[in-house]
């Protein structure tokens, strides 16, 4: 079958970039000595993350309970959450503790004694890592703070908790206006956690693991010493955000929407059956600030986008893509591919994907783990 003969909208995913992107990812890591353990929202897929596992990886993480729960089920073995639970989920922990190795964040003593008291109740231990907010502001200890080792060495006294380590996401990285920003985040990011870690030892607590994720930064893991462990996850399939930060390249971009032109109504706009249902609304950032929701690839194996069409505005169910300069040859019934500017959360709108290989389509790839948001 080829890609011609599927029904649109539908998601793509190449293979051979996806297997390309994986190995990279894997190698870098391998050559550092640093764990990988790709985080697993951007696919919430157990194929895929069985091939990451298959290369090397040390496991994977998930964003929510629900996605453990499908990955568990599947058979994955090594399940971390960089989430803040709550221990309202206990019952739901403790059921994973069963079939699973699980770990998560914590960063909040309350929460953590809750987590403490439910363990203790249960006569059970899991293991949980300590976030730390290394300049992202949304979750996580302030590093700096005078009482942060002490926050660290108390986790590690609670009963039924086995402190591992301290987890950070250096997500403002998004934000970078260049190379150069985005290099000096996950310098910082480092060192950040290392003064942690080092201040923690004092009090008397072994040194653990120094966990650090994000797709715009892991390119600067050789610059990160001390870490110990590295969890990118839109690496897998990159998209048009992580070109902008210079994390990629087109032809890296495993993942694209197959839509098709419903409608030509003037020489200067061309609409398209995948609207916000399938592109999201999420817009692209990077050091060249692109505008629009996606990028229109020049033909249907290019890599590379055609700058005159810009996805201006999504609705549910259409792409009104704008003609900027020329004479574009698209009519109703072509078909396109886009690149999108999330492709995590495209992920989660669809049940499935369809791996292709150039104009063939090898495989269907089930989304096991789409919806699981709780």
């Amino acid at each position: 079958m080829q890609i011609t003969d599927l029904r649109t909208p539908c998601v793509l995913v190449d293979h051979p970039r996806l297997e390309r992107n994986i190995d990279r990812m894997q190698a870098a890591a391998d050559a550092l000595g640093v764990r990988l353990r790709p985080h697993a929202k951007t696919h919430k897929s157990p194929d895929v993350a069985r091939v990451q596992i298959g290369r090397g990886a040390a496991g994977v993480c998930c964003a929510k309970l629900g996605e453990a729960e499908v990955f568990a089920e599947a058979g994955i073995t090594d399940i971390r959450l960089p989430y803040p639970l709550n221990p309202v989920n206990a019952d739901r922990v403790i059921a994973l503790l069963d079939r699973t190795h699980l770990s998560f964040i914590v960063d909040n003593e309350d929460v953590a004694r809750g987590w403490s008291d439910a363990m203790a109740r249960a006569g059970r231990e899991v293991d949980v890592l300590v976030k730390v907010d290394v300049g992202f502001h949304r979750c996580g200890i302030d590093p700096e703070a005078a009482d942060a080792s002490a926050f660290v060495a108390r986790v590690g006294e609670m009963p039924g908790l086995r402190l591992r380590g301290l987890l950070s996401h250096a997500g403002h990285a998004y934000g970078a206006k260049s190379e150069a920003e985005a290099r000096e985040i996950a310098l910082s990011e480092a060192a950040l956690l290392n003064a942690l870690a080092e201040r923690v030892a004092a009090l008397g607590v072994p040194r653990g693991e120094i966990s650090v994720g994000a797709t715009p930064t892991a390119r600067f893991i050789a610059e990160q010493p001390g870490v110990t462990e590295m969890r990118p996850g839109n690496y897998v399939y990159f998209d048009r955000t992580q070109v902008g930060l210079g994390a990629a390249a087109w032809d890296d971009c495993a993942l694209t929407v197959l839509a098709r032109v419903v409608s030509r109504p003037a020489p200067d706009r061309i609409i398209l059956d995948s609207g916000s249902k399938t592109l999201t609304n999420d817009l692209a950032r990077g050091f060249g600030n692109s505008g629009g929701h996606g990028a229109v690839l020049a033909g249907l194996q290019d890599a590379a986008p055609d700058d005159s069409l810009v996805v201006e505005r999504l609705s549910e169910e259409h792409a009104n893509v704008r003609v900027t300069s020329g004479a574009s040859a698209l009519q109703p019934g072509d078909l396109v591919r886009l690149v999108p500017n999330h492709s995590c959360v495209v992920s989660n709108l669809v049940d499935a994907a369809w791996l292709v290989s150039g104009m063939d389509v090898v495989d269907r790839l089930e989304i096991a783990a789409r919806g699981r948001i709780a």
